[in-house]
Order: structure tokens, then sequence, then C-alpha cells
């Protein structure tokens, strides 16, 4: 399917962010649309938030989950943003719970819930899962939309793992270096992910994680999550949208338009002709729609 027709029918991929405050999200989503620039508001009918307003009704704890967020240097992402569980206790996890239901009622495919990123704060010691967190994965069906853990600010497990390494007679040096990859292996078979996938308490897992170390420096990229949450789509037209949408990967962009286009090509005679050559690559560049040759 053409990934430009998919656009003209479903417009943009929809995405619900999940987590409290000060768990990075702006900051990722930044990163994915590459920009630094704060997202530009809309409510529910399309019409643009002032500011002032949107900032005044922060301040009174006035929180609408039906807002969208839009940054302009990618207008193909929507996002709609929940403040996470404590901030609001039962109400904001009903509204969230609600929220979903709805959007997965809706006929349109573009009203309709892509994703939901669930950001989860790894700056705190002896990080372990909120109740709030627990709810949700045991009480909130999300249905047919993926839902992927964010482990953000996952580099605060780097301290923790120089200090296992020096420990263990590793020097200054050695520590530091090996440290990243020293917290990935140890979370990987740590108690939290034991507890997220294999738990009886929790009957809604996610579809997968990520970890997002350093995503304030600015070299940051967000390559692994883009992957993942294409990995998690089964609708094939939302898949296209996807990766033709996102910026931040171009090795992704070229994966899929080799395994969905070329494939087709190589077991097929067109591909002996000129003009069958041209369809291939007019194809391949359908997925590519943010990048210009001259």
């Amino acid at each position: 399917m053409d990934p430009a027709k998919i656009r003209e029918k479903i417009g943009r991929f929809r995405i619900l962010i999940i987590g409290r405050a000060n768990a990075g999200k702006t900051t990722i989503l930044q990163r994915v649309c590459n920009t630094r620039e704060n997202p530009e508001i809309y409510n529910g009918a399309g019409k643009k938030i002032d500011v002032t307003v949107l900032r005044a009704s922060t301040e009174r704890g006035e929180h609408d989950i039906e807002n969208e967020m839009v940054f302009r240097n990618n207008p193909g992402f929507v996002f709609h943003d929940s403040r996470g569980f404590e901030a609001g206790g039962e109400s904001e996890f009903e509204k969230v719970k609600t929220f979903i239901a709805n959007r997965s009622k809706k006929t349109k495919i573009r009203d309709q819930l892509h994703a939901i990123w669930y950001c989860i704060p790894m700056d705190e010691e002896s990080r372990f899962f909120t109740q709030g967190e627990v709810k949700f994965f045991s009480q909130c069906d999300t249905g047919n939309i993926p839902v992927i853990v964010l482990f953000t600010k996952f580099d605060a497990l780097y301290d923790i793992a120089y200090g296992q390494l020096k420990s263990k007679g590793a020097s200054m040096e050695e520590a530091e270096e090996l440290a990243p990859k020293h917290a990935e292996e140890s979370f990987a078979v740590g108690a939290q992910l034991t507890f997220l996938y294999h738990s009886k308490d929790i009957r809604h897992p996610p579809k997968c994680h990520v970890c997002l170390p350093n995503m304030d420096k600015d070299d940051a990229g967000c390559e692994s999550l883009m992957e993942r949450t294409a990995g998690t789509l089964d609708n094939e037209a939302l898949q296209q949208l996807f990766v033709s949408t996102q910026q931040t990967n171009l090795e992704l962009c070229m994966k899929y338009a080799v395994e969905k286009t070329l494939s087709e090509f190589f077991v097929s005679t067109e591909t002996t002709s000129d003009e069958g050559r041209e369809i291939a690559i007019g194809r391949l560049g359908r997925w590519f729609p943010h990048l210009w040759v001259r």
C-alpha cells in the first residue's frame, strides 16, 4: 500500500504518552520530532489554545487529555498527554481508561489511538513500580493499541553499575566504560522486568519496552524507540504511516522499504524492464517523504 495514500486517508499518527511530571516526556517528544521547540496545543475541536490560557489552567491543576500536542517540525505526529496517576489519583486513572475506550470506539482510524508510550523514570533510588503503574497494567485493557514502556533517565542506573564494577576490582576507567552495558544487562534480568512481564498481578503487560538514557544531551537519539514502536504495530497501514512519518531513524525507513517493497519486485518479472525499475524506485521513495532529492 502506498504510504502517501495512507497518510492522505489516515492523516497523522496518534500517540498517548503517560507519565508523571519530570518523567522526561517533553524531551522525548522533542527528540522524536527532531526539534527543541515546545509543541502547539489544540483542543478537541482543532482550535489552537493560547499558551497563557493553558498555563493558567495548568496552575489551577486542570488538565485535558483530549488536547492535542503537535510539533511544527513534524506535524505528522499528534500526541495526547496524561500526567500519570499519582498526580490525579483515581480520577486521572478513570480519565485515561475512558479516553482509551472512547478512542477505540471511533469508526475512523484517523481518530483512533495508534500507540501508547508509558514513561517510567529511573532516577529514583531503588526504583520499582508505583501503585498507579501496577494498576494501569493490571486493570487497563488497551485492546489492539500497543503499549510500549519507556524507562526514561536510564543513565541514573549507570552510577549504581559503576559502583558494582568498582567493588569487583575494576579501575575507574574500566568501570566508567563498562557501566552502561553492565546496567543494561543487570536490568534485563532484574526484578522490574520479571515483574512487568511475568507477574500474575500484571494482566495486561506491555508489548515491549525501551531504555532511554541521556535524552537531555545534544546528541541523544530515539532510534530504538522508533524501531520498537514500529515492530509492535500489527496493522500494516499504521506501520507504514509510522515509519514514513518519523524522521529520526533513516535506517528504519530503509529496512521497511526493502522488506515491504523490493521483496515484491525481486520475485516479479517487472524488474527486468526499465519501466519496472522506475516503479520500484518510486515505491521505495514513498517511504522517505521527508527527504528531497535534487
